[in-house]
């Protein structure tokens, strides 16, 4: 929220004029174009004219449209796959030029580490796109660490709101609901896995939104992975 998003705002309209030309922001353009016609009625939504190839100055106000749009669907806290998109591509060439680092609380590695020793599995569950995940452990505070992990899913699963996502989730990996710890420092997500029947731990961490009283007293709540006991796998 402090670093990575913040980015995304300050260096939208840079990256599009860097790089509009190119396949890949075309796409991205077109799918957050898409998106702004599905978003027509709400209010306050940002269309996103066509091209019609007349030159810089409607380049400029096609490029600025797409700008509002993002920052439009970003102060409304919106998950669209077209935004995530952007987003993923735009992290990802400034973790590639060392610009931005994915922070990783010190100790969730040796925690992972020691739960594979196990036997048991590791799978990242985001609304942040699979490829901004590779992207956030790939170029971490402590080295590539995309090696700890199983598998990425993202909202092209389902939303983490939805109980049905969790079932689906399950169903990939081939495991019961009731074999899942799903991690989350977010009540409405917790309920949905608990929902499909999945274990839930809800994180207390520095910077995350506080929990109800009622919420503190129903979920088991941890600060450190460290404070988590699961049995071996068999």
């Amino acid at each position: 929220q402090e670093t990575l998003f913040p980015y995304i705002k300050d260096n939208v309209k840079e990256y599009l004029r860097a790089h509009w030309e190119e396949e890949e922001c075309q796409r991205d353009v077109g799918l957050l174009r898409k998106q702004a016609q599905e978003d027509s009625s709400l209010d306050g939504a940002v269309p996103i004219p066509l091209e019609s190839g007349s030159g810089e100055e409607e380049l400029e106000r096609v490029i600025q449209a797409v700008v509002d749009n993002v920052h439009w669907q970003m102060s409304m806290d919106r998950k669209t796959t077209a935004l995530k998109q952007l987003q993923g591509h735009m992290w990802r060439a400034a973790y590639a030029t060392g610009l931005v680092k994915g922070e990783i609380f010190e100790d969730v590695v040796p925690a992972i580490r020691k739960w594979r020793e196990a036997g048991m599995k590791v799978y990242i569950y985001s609304s942040g796109s699979i490829e901004a995940q590779k992207l956030l452990f790939g170029y971490s505070t402590e080295g590539d660490i995309l090696e700890l992990f199983d598998g990425h899913f993202d909202t092209k699963i389902g939303p983490k709101v939805e109980s049905e996502s969790y079932r689906r989730i399950a169903a990939s990996i081939g495991c019961a609901t009731n074999n899942i710890l799903f991690l989350t420092d977010i009540p409405r997500e917790a309920n949905a896995a608990e929902e499909a029947d999945t274990h839930v731990a809800v994180v207390i961490r520095p910077g995350n939104a506080g929990l109800t009283d009622d919420e503190k007293s129903y979920y088991s709540l941890i600060s450190s992975f460290t404070e988590l006991f699961l049995p071996s796998s068999t």
